[in-house]
């Protein structure tokens, strides 16, 4: 039993009002910590969990642009949350690690993000939150597999 028509839901822009206020949220707690827009905190989790990675692995794998990566990069650099080093294999290249200050910050973080969605889905029962969840991501798999295909 469909009750919406997808042709007549934006899909697209019900879940981009949702990331911005998603991200206005997010930033507004972040405020304290010095960790702000931009999508900080998604590559500040990153470096903490893959010490070691590119600012190009990032990009690919977060699926942000160059632009953003870089920006976000220097930011958590400037507040001491990030340090580079020179990758050997490729000087062009800095390998991105968490400082202290990161590892102490993470799990701060992830109970802040991890709050933000038990707010988002109060309202849901534990099964709907699961098939919201797999849902977007089929969704977001397939805007991917078009990105690619007109590569």
């Amino acid at each position: 039993m469909r009750m919406v028509n997808p042709e007549q839901v934006p899909i697209g822009k019900l879940i981009s009002q949702f990331y911005r206020l998603h991200q206005k949220i997010i930033a507004k707690e972040l405020v304290p910590y010095d960790v702000g827009l931009g999508g900080q905190h998604f590559f500040l989790k990153m470096i903490v969990s893959k010490p070691g990675i590119t600012q190009d692995q990032m990009t690919s794998e977060i699926k942000f642009d160059k632009a953003t990566t870089a920006r976000s990069v220097k930011l958590l650099e400037e507040s001491g949350y990030i340090e580079r080093k020179a990758d050997p294999k490729d000087r062009r290249s800095s390998l991105l690690y968490p400082t202290a200050k990161a590892l102490e910050f993470a799990p701060v973080l992830q109970e802040i993000l991890s709050e933000i969605n038990r707010k988002f889905t109060a309202d849901l029962t534990e099964e709907e939150t699961d098939q919201l969840v797999r849902l977007l991501q089929k969704i977001s798999k397939n805007a991917s597999d078009i990105l690619e295909g007109e590569s």
